[in-house]
């Protein structure tokens, strides 16, 4: 077992390097060098092309040439270690953040990050939400210490640059022109609805409210990171209610314990 692990750690440096040693490929009729080069090739377009299926978005902002040439770099710093093609391109924004060269805008790296979201939403675990009947039952001194749970389609993150236009834009005409995305500081929730993933930008109040319940803080310790966010706390009551009602309207919360 150990020969053979040998061989497959071999055979997988050399398809990065491109450089094949004649001990891996013996046999056959042709080249070895030449066989080992198809085999390589063909390797890393496969790699490539599940890069392009997770980052249809990115790819076409930056077109065929610009998206392959940060592909390739992108597969030479990240191999591939998971068993599924579908989960190459994880640290696609840690390779950007680090080489923000290849991005002709810096925004580029937020549309990666939302992208890659939207995916993550799309195959999380089938959880049922959270319904309203389950927590008409609380009594009134139950609701301080309450914790939730968020689904687990859930992410929210936090955006520098407005990208969301440019998603929709490029969703409905990806050879059409697009406006640069302007500097703009916010929250994006992004989850999943059955089988409809969906985003929406939260205000600063709502955002800090879900961060704290997301993050496993009881509910009045999200209360009070929201009104952090208001300029009249007397109203944090209001928003706290209105922004609970829409996270469990819209399937935010799990209708699993939270612990």
């Amino acid at each position: 077992m150990s020969a053979l692990g040998d061989l497959q750690r071999g055979l997988r440096d050399a398809l990065m390097t491109g450089d094949c040693p004649a001990a891996l490929i013996t046999g056959g009729a042709g080249d070895t060098a030449q066989r080992f080069a198809i085999y390589a090739h063909a390797y890393r377009a496969r790699l490539i092309s599940a890069l392009r299926d997770n980052y249809p978005v990115l790819w076409a902002v930056l077109g065929d040439e610009a998206f392959d040439t940060l592909a390739s770099g992108y597969l030479a710093t990240y191999p591939s270690r998971q068993a599924s093609i579908r989960w190459f391109g994880a640290q696609l924004h840690e390779y950007v953040s680090a080489k923000p060269e290849h991005l002709p805008h810096p925004a580029i790296a937020d549309l990666i990050r939302m992208e890659w979201a939207l995916r993550a939403a799309f195959d999380a675990a089938n959880e049922l939400p959270l319904m309203p009947a389950a927590l008409a039952t609380l009594a009134p001194e139950d609701w301080p210490a309450l914790r939730l749970r968020a689904h687990a389609s859930v992410s929210l993150l936090q955006m520098g640059w407005a990208v969301e236009p440019l998603w929709h834009a490029i969703e409905q005409d990806p050879e059409g022109d697009t406006a640069a995305p302007e500097a703009s500081p916010h929250a994006l929730l992004i989850w999943r609805n059955g089988l409809e993933t969906r985003f929406r930008t939260l205000d600063s109040p709502s955002a800090a409210f879900l961060t704290a319940l997301i993050a496993g803080e009881p509910f009045a310790a999200a209360c009070e990171a929201c009104a952090a966010h208001l300029p009249d706390a007397g109203k944090s009551s209001e928003v706290v209610a209105g922004a609970l009602q829409q996270f469990i309207q819209d399937g935010i919360f799990s209708a699993a314990p939270a612990f």
